[in-house]
């Protein structure tokens, strides 16, 4: 205890560290208060059928991201994700667009202008997204709850055009508060956004879960306790998986060697099991909420209740191989292979038996894709967990927190934002925050 005293009072003698810890703590406060903001022209009274509507299921956890500003029909109510699919997007055709390839070969200036796409295709997913939202809450909440239509005489297709530009709006300035967050404060912004909304809502689902077995009169504590320790064990094994596992199966590690040695160290290629960290997670899901636009529609209706189906069979089945598949795609997209057998080369290091050159791109790609596969599957096992606690009798807004994406987002930021408050420490020639090393983790989104 008095060793994490003494670190609290280290973090705040960092001026730099200080300001952007403060800094970032405001903008995390003007967000959440934005969340409580109505949207003009409903009175918040009449919310009630729709809260009640998004605690769960598929539209509870777009609730859960957004920090319940979806179910109070916010300002805020579309929040980043539709800039996560636009990232979605614009990564792809970085894969398969020559264009797009290029930009991201440019260094920063491509970056910029690959940012800058993202946030226009971001306000045409939001000029689809705006309306589909308003139509769902006019189904959820009382014709007399919309004042602007009631007693304002506006017609409906009128106020329509207006939120829809005042959810423009919102989500994009909560894009801003992100930007700004990462530039200025601590920690990725959008990420600590998506993070601090699923927060919000863990003690609510607490809460919840407690009551709802401290009312069961047969063994209900006894559950109780037994979940708690399933939790434990997620948990443990959450934050080792956004960790990368941090070690190589032996029989590759054994290979995958320089015979050049620096200080009597020889030197290991740093392949992780999970290199992607919690980002195909967010992508799949992303992906999984697109079926909820089709919703609306007779023709396509059955489809879609069958795909939003957060307990079914194709859902998590499809879930769990979006998981893997984007797995592999950001493994490829941050792992280089040609970049790490020119750095072996220019090091004088080198793979025994392996010719330098094309032959080691080519046999660190085949060791990369064999490292991945379990840590993928391992992923996408702990992503659809939630399902199988739910089946288990676990409240479904505890459920969430059963690994899946709630707690993966939450572990993945928290790491990353631990490790740049760990860096401004150990550069200022104070202890870390762990006593046995360096936290690892990987910059979030």
């Amino acid at each position: 205890m008095k060793k994490f005293i003494e670190t609290i009072k280290n973090i705040f003698k960092i001026e730099e560290l200080r300001t952007r810890l403060i800094y970032t703590f405001l903008l995390i406060l003007v967000y959440r208060l934005g969340c409580f903001v109505v949207l003009p022209g409903i009175d918040a009274a009449g919310l009630a059928k729709l809260q009640n509507s998004t605690q769960e299921g598929l539209v509870g956890l777009l609730n859960m991201f957004s920090g319940g500003a979806f179910g109070n029909a916010s300002i805020f109510a579309l929040g980043v994700m539709p800039y996560i699919s636009a990232s979605i997007v614009i990564q792809l055709l970085g894969m398969f667009v020559p264009y797009f390839r290029k930009l991201q070969m440019e260094g920063e200036s491509g970056r910029t202008k690959m940012n800058q796409l993202t946030r226009y295709l971001t306000i045409v997913v939001l000029v689809i997204q705006g309306p589909a939202y308003l139509a769902a809450i006019h189904n959820q909440i009382p014709g007399d709850a919309f004042i602007a239509v009631t007693k304002l005489g506006w017609s409906n297709f009128a106020y329509n055009i207006v939120a829809t530009i005042i959810l423009l709006a919102g989500s994009m300035f909560v894009m801003w508060l992100g930007e700004r967050i990462t530039d200025r404060g601590i920690g990725n912004g959008i990420s600590l956004i998506i993070m601090i909304g699923i927060v919000a809502r863990l003690p609510y689902a607490l809460v919840a879960e407690i009551g709802q077995k401290l009312t069961t009169t047969n063994g209900g504590t006894l559950l109780l306790i037994i979940e708690f320790v399933i939790w434990f064990f997620v948990l443990v094994a959450a934050i080792e998986l956004v960790q990368g596992v941090r070690k190589v199966p032996v029989q590759y590690a054994k290979r995958i060697v320089g015979n050049k040695q620096y200080g009597g160290v020889r030197q290991y290629i740093p392949l992780k099991i999970n290199a992607a960290g919690v980002m195909p997670i967010i992508f799949a899901q992303a992906l999984m909420l697109f079926p909820l636009l089709f919703s609306r529609f007779d023709a396509t209706r059955g489809i879609a209740a069958t795909l939003s189906n957060y307990t079914g069979f194709w859902y998590n089945f499809i879930f769990g191989i979006l998981v893997v598949i984007f797995t592999y795609f950001y493994t490829a997209v941050t792992v280089n292979p040609t970049m790490m057998a020119e750095d072996m080369k220019k090091n004088g290091g080198f793979i025994p038996g392996v010719k330098p050159g094309k032959r080691t791109v080519e046999y660190l790609d085949s060791i990369m894709s064999r490292v991945t596969l379990p840590g993928s599957i391992f992923l996408a096992i702990i992503s659809i967990f939630p399902a199988f606690a739910m089946m288990a009798g676990v409240n479904n807004q505890f459920a969430s927190f059963f690994g899946g994406t709630s707690l993966l987002i939450v572990v993945g930021v928290l790491i990353d934002t631990l490790q740049q408050i760990e860096g401004y420490l150990l550069m200022r020639h104070y202890d870390g925050l762990m006593k046995t090393g360096r936290l690892t983790g990987r910059s979030g989104m």
